[in-house]
């Protein structure tokens, strides 16, 4: 399936995320974004059908943040 623009409420973070970060790692993501959106077209969040995250939660945590 090709790439496509949603909604962020209409994606659902992964409750077996096994990936955390936190703290200072976490804020510069969230810079990140905010100064290179263009970041998230580089690398997408991937859902399931569900909508559910398989790829990117802390880029989806993040763009919530931002």
């Amino acid at each position: 399936m090709a790439n496509s623009m949603m909604k962020i409420s209409d994606i659902k973070a992964n409750p077996n995320n096994p990936r955390i970060i936190k703290d200072d790692k976490f804020k510069k993501l969230v810079e990140s974004v905010k100064s290179f959106p263009e970041m998230l077209e580089l690398r997408p969040i991937v859902v399931n059908k569900d909508m559910i995250i398989l790829g990117g939660n802390m880029r989806f945590k993040a763009c919530k943040e931002a």
